[in-house]
């Protein structure tokens, strides 16, 4: 049982790129209808038409968005992706500022100050952070 001489090399490397281009049309194509969803340019009629232009006919659906709309396309994926930036960075921000660091004197003297009875801290420590905190 000689499988290997069934299938020569050039056989193997051919499905293996044709199994590539086909995963790539599939990535693209999802790509497309993810960027038809997103764009707030196009009207409700202007997304159905593209949606059932790349669906009925994928192939040449596919090529002519790219084609007509793929500058546009990128551009809107990198506003996407700074506006995602931007959330996650204000997110951050809020969530650390809130509970990381008192934002007064009197919240940091309370915080010490449940601190040192606690038993976290000596009453040396804690009037040695209270001078720090007040001056």
């Amino acid at each position: 049982m000689n499988l290997a001489y069934d299938y020569p090399v050039l056989g193997a490397f051919w499905t293996v790129m044709w199994i590539f281009l086909w995963v790539l049309w599939i990535v693209l194509l999802f790509r497309i209808i993810g960027d038809v969803f997103r764009d707030d340019t196009l009207g409700g009629g202007a997304k159905t038409g593209w949606l059932l232009f790349v669906i009925l006919l994928p192939f040449l659906g596919v090529f002519v968005y790219v084609l007509a709309r793929g500058k546009g396309m990128g551009n809107r994926e990198v506003r996407h992706v700074q506006a995602r930036q931007q959330a996650f960075d204000d997110y951050v921000r809020e969530t650390a500022g809130t509970g990381a660091k008192p934002r007064n004197e009197a919240e940091q003297l309370a915080k010490l100050s449940e601190i040192r009875s606690k038993g976290d801290i000596t009453d040396a420590e804690f009037q040695r952070a209270k001078e720090k905190i007040l001056h």
